[in-house]
C-alpha cells in the first residue's frame, strides 16, 4: 500500500435512530475531521451529507421503530476521508430507483433528495443494501491539504 493511502486515524460511532441524534452525528464527524483543517465549505458539505445519510436511516430504515445507526470515519494520509453510515433496517429493494432525485418512500412530507444531496456534496457515493438486512452508504471526500502534521 502506498504511503499516501495509509489510514492515519479512525473513529466509530453508534447511536439510536432518534431525530435528536442527527445533529449529534453531524457535530461528531465534523469535530473528528477538524484535525485536517478543512475549509468551512468542506465541513458544511460533509455535515450536510452526514445529515442526509442519518435522516435516511431514521426515516426509511427503521420507519416506526428505533434501531441503531453505525458510523465509521477514516482519515487517510492523502487527505481523503471515508465515511460509512450503516443500519440494520428494512433495506432498499431497488437502489437505482431510490437514488433517483424526487423518489421517496417516505410520503408527501419527504422530498426524495437525500442521495442526490449526498452525491452532490461528496466526491464519491456508493450504496449497498439487502432487504430486511440493512443499508450501507459509503461516502468519500478529499480535503485540500494544509497542515497535516497535527494528525500524525
Amino acid at each position: 500500500m502506498k504511503q499516501e493511502n495509509l489510514c492515519i486515524n479512525e473513529m466509530n460511532l453508534n447511536f439510536l435512530s432518534k431525530s435528536a441524534n442527527e445533529s449529534f452525528a453531524r457535530a461528531t464527524i465534523s469535530a473528528f475531521i477538524a484535525q485536517l483543517d478543512p475549509t468551512i465549505d468542506e465541513i458544511t458539505d460533509i455535515k450536510t451529507a452526514i445529515s442526509e445519510a442519518v435522516t435516511n436511516c431514521i426515516t426509511h430504515a427503521y420507519k416506526s421503530e428505533i434501531g441503531t445507526i453505525y458510523i465509521n470515519c477514516k482519515i487517510f494520509e492523502n487527505g481523503k476521508i471515508l465515511i460509512k453510515v450503516r443500519d440494520k433496517g428494512i433495506g432498499i429493494k431497488d437502489i437505482a430507483q431510490a437514488m433517483e432525485p424526487l423518489f421517496t418512500t417516505g410520503g408527501s412530507e419527504r422530498a426524495g433528495l437525500g442521495f442526490a444531496v449526498m452525491k452532490s456534496f461528496m466526491d464519491k457515493l456508493r450504496v449497498s443494501s439487502k432487504v430486511n438486512k440493512g443499508t450501507t452508504v459509503l461516502m468519500e471526500k478529499s480535503i485540500i491539504r494544509r497542515n497535516i502534521t497535527s494528525v500524525k
